[in-house]
């Protein structure tokens, strides 16, 4: 049995291994990449700590073990005791890779913004319950908004005033994270729906990392200087270039959604958004408005050419084919939208 791991802005950890008695369990196991450990002696106490494991270990007991064998003087370089860990669960078969899905793509219509807050708890759990693919969604907006975290005070984020003078709805959404400021046409937002095995073992920001890897290639081609920043900021020596955020569902769905600049109004963003100085101070600018630094400035194509060509990357590397929304997760998620999003018992759950 052989299984790979790249780690996100690491190395490549390779494993094989056999399965042995009943119950099952590792055998002649062998480790091995481009990644650097010191002293090197310690490969083989990996080894041994691998080495006779029951074949129904999750990640957590396989990096417990190897952490266990080696102690902490022991220096993993562009690699850790979870990648191990996964790369180990993916020989057996309890974790996943990208190609080992049969990914969808799905470019939305212009839609209002629950309707699309919606669609992604909707989309997310029928990935979970096996109803649909794993599904690359590219949203489109009919309207502005503000879109605040799952766990953000409305009155803390959001002018409510300047945002009823501008006409723009403040929704939320079910993940965490900050508020974003969306403008129709000005925004480049997408979401992915997996199952949970494709980060099994993985920390939060690991999985942050690998499932945005794609897209951070994607603006490495178009002449953009992106890389990921943080938990979950792509961005660029300019500034952020976007946001992502996470939620993951109990029956094994996984959300994680991501909004880049396109290009923005940062005068009428900085009227509504409450930008504290704490968080000012925290990304080390001075400004809010210098916070961000939009993808037309960067690369002068349009949005659309943008988009095309983070769907060719992620087709290149993943595997991807055409797709459209069914009509029955539509009905769905309007449904949603006046059962949820569209109340004030969830925009103000945290007033």
């Amino acid at each position: 049995m052989h299984g790979e791991f790249k780690v996100p802005g690491g190395k490549l950890v390779v494993v094989d291994l056999e399965l042995d008695g009943d119950p099952a369990r590792i055998a002649h196991f062998h480790l091995s990449g481009d990644f650097f450990i010191e002293p090197g002696e310690a490969l083989d106490d990996v080894r041994r700590a691998v080495e006779g494991l029951p074949a129904s270990s999750t990640n957590e007991q396989i990096a417990r073990a190897i952490h266990q064998a080696v102690g902490p003087e022991v220096a993993f370089v562009g690699f850790s005791p979870e990648a191990v860990a996964t790369a180990v669960r993916r020989a057996i078969g309890q974790a996943t890779g990208w190609r080992d899905h049969d990914w969808q793509l799905i470019r939305t219509e212009p839609l209002p913004p629950r309707v699309h807050l919606a669609l992604d708890e909707v989309l997310t759990r029928a990935v979970g319950d096996g109803r649909i693919k794993p599904t690359l969604r590219i949203w489109n907006w009919n309207s502005p908004a503000v879109v605040i975290g799952s766990f953000q005070s409305v009155r803390n984020e959001v002018d409510m005033e300047a945002a009823q003078r501008f006409d723009i709805p403040v929704v939320r959404r079910v993940s965490g994270g900050g508020a974003m400021f969306m403008e129709a046409g000005n925004v480049v937002t997408w979401s992915l729906y997996a199952p949970a095995e494709l980060v099994a073992g993985m920390s939060f920001e690991d999985s942050y990392r690998y499932l945005d890897a794609w897209a951070v290639d994607a603006l490495r081609e178009l002449g953009v200087d992106a890389w990921y920043q943080g938990l979950n900021d792509i961005t660029s020596a300019g500034g952020k270039i976007g946001g992502a955020a996470q939620k993951r569902l109990a029956n094994g769905g996984i959300l994680h959604h991501v909004t880049m600049s396109y290009d923005i109004d940062a005068d009428r963003m900085t009227q509504v958004l409450r930008i504290g100085r704490e968080k000012l101070s925290d990304k080390g600018i001075a400004s809010a408005k210098k916070r961000v630094d939009p993808l037309k400035a960067q690369t002068g194509l349009e949005r659309e050419q943008i988009i095309d060509h983070m769907v060719d990357v992620f087709r290149r590397e993943h595997g991807l084919s055409d797709s459209a929304l069914r009509d029955e997760d539509l009905a769905a998620a309007q449904q949603l939208v006046a059962d949820k999003f569209a109340t004030d018992e969830w925009l103000y759950r945290l007033p």
